[in-house]
């Protein structure tokens, strides 16, 4: 099975940064993590769910929600099955549960119905 753990969340105040992990664990072998597209995504109640970044193996597709272009950039360490998520000049819009998602097979992207596996989420409280 694969069980996705996030950390990292937590309270800041405007303009601060934080820095999001996401541990995978996969009892499978035939699950192979570096082929995956990793992503996460954001949640306030009451709305729908967003896409806000995610990532292939190899970088090469990348995507990014709009608003935060520029201020968040996420990576991945394939070896340690760790994805990240650096949150620079963070802003009170910013603040929601995020998730760490994998998508086994198919090209990155941020629709969350295309994803496989989630994990509990971590809260990101921006304030000003």
């Amino acid at each position: 099975q694969v069980q996705l753990v996030e950390a990292g969340g937590g309270s800041v105040q405007a303009g601060g940064s934080l820095k999001l992990s996401c541990a995978a664990s996969v009892s499978e072998s035939r699950f192979k993590y570096e082929s995956w597209c990793m992503a996460w995504f954001r949640q306030v109640p009451g709305k729908e769910r967003e896409g806000v970044a995610g990532s292939n193996s190899g970088g090469r597709n990348i995507v990014y929600l709009d608003s935060v272009k520029g201020r968040f950039t996420i990576s991945r360490d394939n070896a340690q099955k760790m994805l990240y998520l650096q949150m620079d000049n963070l802003k009170p819009e910013d603040t929601a549960m995020y998730y760490c998602a994998a998508r086994r097979a198919g090209i990155c992207t941020r629709n969350d119905i295309l994803f496989d596996h989630w994990g509990q989420g971590t809260q990101v409280t921006v304030s000003n």
